[in-house]
């Protein structure tokens, strides 16, 4: 398959201060990888990082071979790269229809495909950001990323605050995702066995650096390792 997202000894932080260093992964067209550690190691900064938002100290980033060190943020979400913030960023003032509208692209993804997936959403869509409960905003959220038709999907502790019914929804669309779509994703969350069994390959950072790189099914199968490494349950 053909190599879609490659890093070589990056390092980069905010400001002076540098948080990731030497990272180096390579991720192919259609790969899942789970982005694992315990909080405050740099998982988010690394998709922080890849959307071109901290400050970049050194090595390099490539996206279908070319490097995008130097490239804006909204050009790479133009080039493919699809994020979904922790944090959400809803809009109190805009329907979740407005949410998905305003920023789509042409392609696979248009309202009637988000809808399918989401039809909460399509009952939904005329209720304001401020109106939606957290499972409704990390659906938007998602639905937004994939309306501006990504080859990669960036997700930033999608489960984080979620009912257990909820979590189950958005497993059953992002396995759906990986499976299907042909589009790549990174997943960063501290639910370390959901991660694992949604994904193909899996990296471990501990203090901006990288401990652990394997098969997401030989790590979760070695409860063990597992547990040293990211100190679950």
């Amino acid at each position: 398959m053909t190599e879609l997202l490659k890093l070589e000894n990056l390092s980069a932080g905010y400001g002076e201060s540098v948080v990731l260093e030497g990272i180096s992964l390579s991720l192919e067209e259609g790969g899942s990888l789970a982005l694992l550690g315990r909080n405050g190691v740099g998982k988010s900064t690394l998709l922080i990082t890849l959307m071109g938002l901290t400050r970049q100290h050194g090595g390099t980033i490539s996206w279908c071979g070319a490097n995008i060190n130097r490239m804006p943020t909204h050009q790479r979400a133009h080039a493919g790269l699809g994020w979904v913030p922790q944090e959400r960023h809803m809009f109190p003032t805009l329907t979740v229809e407005e949410h998905l509208t305003v920023v789509a692209r042409p392609g696979e993804w248009d309202l009637q495909k988000i809808y399918g997936i989401f039809p909460r959403l399509q009952e939904r869509r005329n209720n304001m950001g401020n109106q939606l409960s957290g499972g409704e905003q990390q659906m938007v959220a998602i639905a937004r990323a994939l309306m501006i038709n990504p080859r990669i999907l960036l997700l930033d502790e999608p489960m984080e605050g979620l009912a257990p019914i909820i979590v189950q929804e958005l497993m059953g669309v992002l396995r759906a995702l990986v499976k299907d779509s042909g589009m790549a994703i990174i997943v960063v969350e501290q639910h370390a066995r959901l991660a694992l069994s949604l994904t193909k390959q899996a990296m471990v950072l501990d203090r901006g650096r990288v401990v652990h790189a394997s098969d997401s099914a030989s790590l979760l199968a070695d409860k063990a390792m597992l547990d040293r490494l990211v100190s679950v349950a």
